[in-house]
């Protein structure tokens, strides 16, 4: 299984200097990938965890970090969708795909937060076709010379974009989602699956099962999907109600959580330090924070492993 990082983007340690140091440090140390996300805004009657009150843009924050690295894979997971044209995210990714070499994992989701799509003029209404028809379109603006799409929500007239991605035919998509019409679509249409935050990563079989049948319906190998998780860490998190969640712990217990995760079908898990609020927090101390998610970085990096 691969083992990637979450790049820092939310809270207390999203500086410049730590964007740059934790990208090349992740390679340094045998990571395989890089991850950010998406949090536009946070409406002020929204009651949300720490990790999303303070989080820098996906794209702009791995095109830094693709300044700073030279091999490690660069991945959004995820950008929602609905927030912006097909048009305008296949530029961004195809240029960050140019600018890295040929890097870029392109995620996408559908979005949940009603600000959100508020704030953009986006409707949350019919996602799922959406995601389709955004699918075809993003895929004739890399690959075809001239590129066109008539769809129900999206037109793109008869046109050229370039430069075109490195990696042909363009940026490896993987899809996000919980509902099992997400999971089907991600196996019959995407690169792969992205899990989120708040899946309970005990219970991830069941939808790597709905993933990969939805692959063999399709005649796709299940085995060429790739099964992407964020790997939330509760370090030194106490068990609860007698039951430890999955990658809390010791880092011995993480590790076995992480040997466990790869028999029941992930292929790629990252470890996410955003969602700690001793360090994705915005009020906590900035060097504290990052004293601890070096800590957190180097005693489990696949390296030393």
């Amino acid at each position: 299984m691969r083992i990637g990082f979450g790049l820092p983007v939310a809270g207390a340690w999203a500086t410049p200097d730590n964007v740059a140091r934790f990208a090349a440090q992740a390679e340094q140390f045998g990571y395989q990938s890089l991850w950010t996300f998406q949090r536009l805004l946070v409406a002020v009657d929204q009651d949300l965890d720490p990790v999303y009150q303070s989080v820098l843009d996906p794209l702009v924050s791995l095109a830094y970090a693709a300044a700073h690295t030279s091999r490690i894979r660069l991945g959004v997971a995820v950008v929602n969708f609905p927030f912006v044209s097909p048009a305008y995210l296949a530029k961004q990714a195809a240029s960050l795909d140019v600018l890295s070499g040929g890097r870029h994992d392109l995620g996408l989701g559908s979005g949940w937060s009603p600000a959100e799509f508020t704030a953009t003029g986006a409707s949350m209404d019919r996602r799922g076709a959406r995601a389709e028809e955004y699918l075809a379109a993003l895929r004739t603006l890399w690959a075809d010379e001239v590129s066109q799409f008539d769809g129900e929500f999206y037109t793109i007239p008869p046109s050229r974009m370039a430069p075109k991605p490195v990696q042909r035919p363009g940026p490896p998509v993987l899809l996000g989602g919980v509902a099992k019409s997400a999971l089907r679509r991600a196996g019959r249409s995407a690169a792969g699956w992205i899990s989120r935050s708040g899946t309970d990563l005990s219970l991830i079989a069941d939808d790597i099962a709905v993933v990969h049948a939805a692959a063999r319906e399709a005649g796709r190998d299940p085995a060429t999907v790739r099964i992407v998780s964020r790997g939330v860490l509760r370090v030194g998190e106490p068990a609860g109600n007698g039951e430890r969640k999955p990658l809390s712990g010791s880092y011995e217990q993480i590790r076995e959580d992480t040997r466990r995760l790869a028999e029941v079908g992930v292929t790629e898990l990252f470890y996410d330090l955003n969602w700690d609020p001793l360090i994705g927090s915005p009020d906590v101390d900035p060097a504290a924070a990052t004293r601890r998610a070096e800590e957190i970085m180097q005693a489990l990096a696949p390296a030393t492993a």
